[in-house]
């Protein structure tokens, strides 16, 4: 649990080393959003629900890509890496 003199960035920095892929996967999703805005000025004679729909696929499978490696990740560090640093349960 947080301790109260915790301020919010150093909670960030915590939350952010502990999953280091939450904010990779928000810098894509930013950046996919801001080339997809800049490229929409020279779009053609695409319609712009089309562009805006594959703007969103494409910042949703960055953010969902993002997230599986962060699950593989954890997964990996905690039963591949180091099994033998989980607490056994008492019988």
């Amino acid at each position: 649990m947080a301790s109260y003199d915790d301020d919010n960035q150093s909670k960030l920095m915590r939350k952010a080393k502990e999953n280091p892929f939450v904010p990779a996967g928000l810098a894509g999703f930013f950046a996919i959003v801001g080339y997809q805005l800049m490229k929409m000025k020279h779009r053609g004679n695409t319609k712009m629900s089309v562009h805006l729909i594959h703007m969103r696929v494409a910042a949703q499978g960055f953010v969902v890509g993002a997230m599986t490696c962060g699950v593989l990740y954890s997964m990996y560090k905690e039963y591949i890496w180091d099994p033998a640093h989980k607490p056994k349960e008492e019988k």
